[in-house]
């Protein structure tokens, strides 16, 4: 990935940190949930094993947290994780461990940065067009936090407290488990079925055609159970295995039989 790492920076001013650099204190980040970057500078200032990962020595000085935070944007800015992901599964289907017929798709909640107390209600209400049940204003378009309005209130399970949230999917071939694609996005309760549908294309490219059989199926639970990406997955001649929910108003999406999944509720 030098080519892409080289078009980010400029040969001139001064000195950055290195995008590789870059890219494995992230996946640290990541692996040991550590929540914030003075963190991380703090976890790689006396821990040799980050040290070593990271490549830097053990008299080598720590990076500013506001130089690591300005390159890391940077970095997300370009798109280069998305490409280290592909980069990935380039070298993965060259050892034959990818399967091209077989997913699954999965979402989960990603706490955000900020803290419920910062959720106040909005100076000017904006519809979005879009109501709840019984017609009520969506809380989204009352309060947002005024430290990270992105963030919403969100919550999977009834019986769950709302968090303020953002919402991370994955797709990955059923063969090895190797996640093939991934995707963030606002927290909403149809947003799983739309990045599943995304990242479906991404991976097999949008194949419709009415009327023909395929042997590539895509396995979900009953968080997908709607209509909409059901029939999305059908016209891209993927066999939907969704959990099945046959309870109250879902009565009506009712799966074939050859789509319907083992785990039934």
């Amino acid at each position: 990935m030098d080519a892409q790492f080289d078009e980010l920076y400029s040969a001139t001013g001064r000195p950055s940190i290195a995008p590789e650099r870059l890219l494995r204190a992230m996946l640290l980040m990541v692996l040991f949930s550590i929540r914030s970057e003075r963190q991380l500078m703090e976890q790689i200032n006396y821990n040799l094993l980050f040290r070593w990962f990271v490549g830097l020595e053990m008299d080598d000085p720590i990076w500013d947290v506001t130089v690591f935070t300005k390159n890391r944007e940077r970095l997300i800015g370009g798109a280069v994780s998305q490409q280290l992901l592909e980069s990935v599964l380039v070298e993965a289907r060259a050892h034959d461990l990818l399967s091209e017929e077989h997913f699954a798709v999965d979402g989960t909640l990603i706490q955000a940065w900020a803290s419920a107390r910062s959720f106040k209600d909005k100076s000017i209400l904006r519809l979005q067009g879009r109501l709840g049940l019984g017609g009520e204003v969506l809380l989204r378009d009352k309060v947002e936090s005024k430290t990270d309005p992105d963030a919403r209130l969100y919550k999977k399970a009834t019986a769950d407290k709302s968090v303020p949230s953002y919402q991370g999917h994955a797709l990955t071939e059923n063969r090895n488990g190797l996640v093939v694609a991934a995707e963030a996005s606002l927290a909403a309760a149809d947003a799983e079925a739309e990045a599943g549908i995304k990242m479906l294309d991404r991976v097999l490219g949008p194949t419709a055609g009415p009327g023909a059989e395929s042997a590539i199926t895509l396995g979900a639970d009953t968080g997908y159970q709607q209509e909409r990406f059901v029939e999305a997955l059908r016209k891209r001649k993927v066999a939907p295995h969704v959990s099945e929910y046959v309870k109250g108003n879902l009565q009506k999406n009712r799966l074939r039989p050859e789509e319907r999944s083992d785990a039934r509720v």
